[in-house]
């Protein structure tokens, strides 16, 4: 039975009165969804950069199907259940996404632009409706709740496919890069055999390959980084390794190119179940740190030690210390101290390290002190 009290009756009448400007509100968006797109595309076309190598379809893209659910939003607002809201909230914000997702395919587009675009429709939106007379506060803060959301879900995922796109690029550019790197590789190694101790090239050529293996090495860090940040694991070939022999065979090389600065201090016959191409490009990457950022002429000392579980390999450099806000960031990708900004590389080389020895159930940490200089600590398992 309905209640008749005067009370009741306003309040119905107001309910009823709502609902009826609401509907009439959301006709009007419908009837004028075409116009609306029209003024807009108008604008964005004067104000938006982007928009004008876009023909018609491609620049409304989901625009018009959005105005469709905001009317849809508009009309049953007063009596929608849960499952209605939240099944308009996703058709919602898989529009705003698609949006999003097709702006970032152009490369004119700009997050900026994408923005400006939304904001051109809000002003629209309000231009049309608000012809005749004011909306309603509740139709006002529809319409605005409605676009920053859609202007969120774009914004996110405009973000999302750039990075994609970026890393697709990354990934495609560094392998293609692999042949022509390996060529001239080669080949420099076959003019370097054709040369006596001694001879004025030697140490040229020598150079030439020490800069190709740098190269190289720069060109492997942005595959694995890709791979890592696609959620993939890292090529691991795991057998029996001399983790002391390795460690002689990669000094012997870096003395070739940089002059009597290695010292080996290491425990006998030390076996571990590992990668031997990762393990060997982790000690690498270590020891050209401490070329890079210790002291000038100083020695860099390479210590293992082993017991019947684990090993325990320490590079240290003297000069001065890292500091311990900048400890914290060494070993995120992309990273750099503000003691690295001047020198090469991408900023991935502990990144991957530390990867690689999580890869192998290690772990890695650095102890930098005034003093005492810088030392990486690897602690590995015997059996990984």
């Amino acid at each position: 039975m309905i209640n008749t009290e005067p009370g009741s009756r306003s309040l119905l009448i107001s309910l009823l009165t709502t609902t009826r400007m609401s509907k009439a509100i959301s006709e009007s968006l419908k009837e004028n969804s075409q116009r609306i797109m029209e003024l807009w595309e108008v604008r964005a076309r004067e104000e938006v950069s982007a928009s004008m190598h876009q023909n018609s379809l491609v620049l409304r893209n989901s625009l018009p199907l959005y105005l469709d659910h905001l009317a849809d939003e508009l009309a049953i607002q007063t009596e929608r259940t849960s499952d209605q809201i939240a099944t308009t909230q996703i058709a919602k914000t898989r529009i705003g996404k698609q949006h999003g997702h097709e702006r970032a395919g152009y490369a004119d587009y700009s997050m900026s632009q994408l923005l400006l675009e939304y904001h051109i429709l809000r002003q629209v939106i309000f231009q049309v409706l608000e012809e005749d007379a004011p909306l309603a506060v509740r139709e006002r803060d529809i319409i605005i709740d409605s676009i920053e959301q859609a202007v969120n879900d774009a914004a996110s995922q405009f973000s999302q496919t750039l990075r994609d796109i970026q890393e697709m690029f990354m990934v495609t550019l560094t392998h293609d890069l692999r042949g022509p790197v390996n060529v001239v590789k080669m080949g420099t190694q076959l003019i370097l055999r054709r040369f006596d101790r001694g001879d004025a090239y030697l140490d040229v050529t020598a150079r030439m390959i020490s800069a190709i293996d740098r190269m190289d090495a720069m060109i492997q860090n942005l595959l694995d980084a890709s791979r890592l940040r696609a959620g993939q694991n890292l090529k691991l070939e795991f057998e029996e390794c001399s983790l002391d022999q390795l460690l002689q065979e990669v000094v012997e090389d870096l003395n070739f190119i940089y002059g009597e600065r290695f010292v080996v201090v290491s425990d006998a016959d030390v076996k571990v179940k590992c990668s031997h191409k990762q393990i060997r490009r982790v000690v690498e990457n270590l020891a050209n740190n401490a070329i890079k950022y210790g002291a000038p002429n100083a020695p860099i000392t390479l210590t293992l030690r082993q017991t019947d579980l684990q090993v325990r390999l320490v590079i240290h450099n003297e000069g001065d210390p890292i500091p311990a806000e900048a400890q914290s960031i060494l070993f995120q990708q992309f990273r750099r101290t503000t003691a690295a900004e001047d020198k090469s590389g991408w900023g991935l080389g502990l990144f991957l390290a530390k990867s690689i020895v999580q890869a192998h159930q290690g772990t890695i940490e650095i102890k930098s002190e005034e003093n005492e200089g810088t030392s990486f600590i690897i602690m590995l398992p015997k059996q990984a």
